[in-house]
């Protein structure tokens, strides 16, 4: 479990095939590592991943993940290269501030960037989301976006806008991408329980 709030960005370093899996090496720098053990859940850009083969110092760390066909399929982590930049949050405990809003790191599907424009200090970027997606985004509701919590401020068809501050733009890779870019979507998990619970068929006779 996640909270949206992006602590650092990384690299991908490298990729090698595993089968119709694949391999990714990601790199960090700082101490972002330190304290992260074999098996830790890492999101990355939005996907949820388990660390493997930990490397950790105060100048900077690595890590390799498994990558599966299916996280391919439905992110873009398939799309990277080496060299590309990601969002990264280690798994909320227990005792961590809820500073976003509960983010699983099962990203839904993609989606993408149509226009960014200046609001103020900030910038208002407008998404569009698949249809099947399009119905669990609402005005003012949570929304996560390549592994960023953000507010919905508003909502069309199958178009949403959010209004990202100067820090977010900064400290993410938000800041860095243009119109017709894809991007990671993961929904609000709680509009999903509730359709799920209202489409169960009652008890029979």
């Amino acid at each position: 479990m996640f909270t949206g709030i992006v602590t650092h960005q990384g690299r991908l370093a490298a990729v090698e095939p595993a089968g119709a899996d694949r391999r990714m090496t990601f790199a960090v720098a700082g101490d972002a590592l330190c304290d992260a053990r074999e098996g830790d859940s890492m999101s990355v850009s939005g996907a949820c991943l388990t660390m493997l083969d930990i490397e950790s110092g105060e100048a900077g760390g690595r890590f390799n993940a498994d990558v599966s066909v299916e996280t391919l399929d439905c992110t873009t982590l398939g799309d990277l290269k080496v060299g590309d930049p990601v969002n990264l949050e280690p798994a909320l405990r227990a005792a961590d501030r809820l500073g976003g809003h509960l983010v699983s790191g099962h990203v839904d599907g993609c989606g993408r960037l149509v226009s960014r424009s200046p609001d103020g200090r900030a910038e208002r970027f407008v998404f569009e989301l698949p249809t099947d997606l399009a119905r669990y985004v609402a005005a003012k509701g949570s929304v996560c976006i390549d592994g960023v919590s953000l507010t919905v401020n508003g909502v069309s068809e199958t178009r949403f806008e959010v209004c990202i501050i100067p820090h977010t733009l900064e400290v993410t890779t938000l800041g860095r991408i243009q119109p017709g870019q894809a991007v990671n979507i993961e929904v609000d998990m709680i509009a999903r329980y509730l359709e799920r619970l209202m489409n169960v068929d009652g008890p029979s006779a």
